[in-house]
């Protein structure tokens, strides 16, 4: 099964939307470049926002290309849409995690106490969403199998 790349582009957005707006901006846990600007003084702290400013300019060129991508293409049933974003997601946490997380230490989740597991949490969530993204399309794609060979 192949999902449609507007679906994961929109995914992709919208997970780094969630996670800049929960973990940056009301949680307050980190920004993009926190473990190597500790955002202690007021350049370090304008410096990571400019950082997640850019992360999230990063995030709505995701979403307005699955837009256009989307609105170009034929329209996708909702289980596609959606099982696609979620997998999309998914793809977005698994991907920062383990490149800006635990490879570059660009920042952590939640850093301090319990860093590793905070960052595997996270790690955990998006195989979480691929999966439940693939098998939400996959149980899509199986009914309308079934009703073609009825």
């Amino acid at each position: 099964m192949r999902l449609p790349a507007s679906s994961l582009l929109l995914g992709l957005g919208f997970g780094g939307f969630i996670d800049g707006i929960v973990a940056h901006q009301i949680l307050g846990w980190h920004h993009l470049l926190s473990s190597w600007y500790p955002p202690d003084t007021p350049e370090d702290l304008h410096l990571n926002m400019v950082g997640d400013g850019l992360f999230h300019l990063l995030c709505l060129i995701f979403v307005v290309v699955g837009v256009v991508l989307l609105n170009r293409g034929n329209r996708l049933p909702a289980p596609v849409l959606s099982g696609g974003a979620l997998v999309g997601w998914g793809v977005f946490n698994l991907v920062e995690g383990t490149v800006d997380h635990l490879i570059l230490g660009v920042h952590h989740v939640r850093p301090g106490t319990h860093q590793l597991a905070y960052d595997l949490g996270f790690l955990a969530l998006g195989a979480a969403l691929v999966m439940i993204g693939t098998l939400t399309a996959r149980h899509h794609e199986r009914r309308l199998n079934d009703v073609r060979d009825r």
